[in-house]
């Protein structure tokens, strides 16, 4: 496997770590550690589709990106809110 191959295995290794944790109710899809892995593990297979020129999945995967970080904000968001109330 070349370095290529190693970046976009970690990353897609995440995103069904995460995905098999939500199934199995260890972690939470609101949660942060579900929406940190899939941004994580996202932006490593963005990465590795740019080094090997697939459009597609570089799309893809930022949009994957996007959508975590829209997550992780309103977890943030919902979290200080919630510290000013106390």
């Amino acid at each position: 496997m070349n370095f290529n191959d190693w970046i976009g295995s970690l990353g897609v290794a995440i995103l069904l770590l995460a995905f098999v944790l939500n199934l199995t109710n260890k972690i939470s899809r609101s949660g942060s550690a579900y929406l940190i892995m899939n941004f994580m593990g996202s932006g490593l297979a963005a990465i590795a589709s740019f080094l090997i020129n697939y459009v597609p999945f570089i799309i893809l995967e930022i949009a994957w990106m996007i959508a975590s970080l829209f997550g992780i904000w309103k977890l943030y968001i919902k979290n200080t809110s919630r510290r000013k109330l106390l």
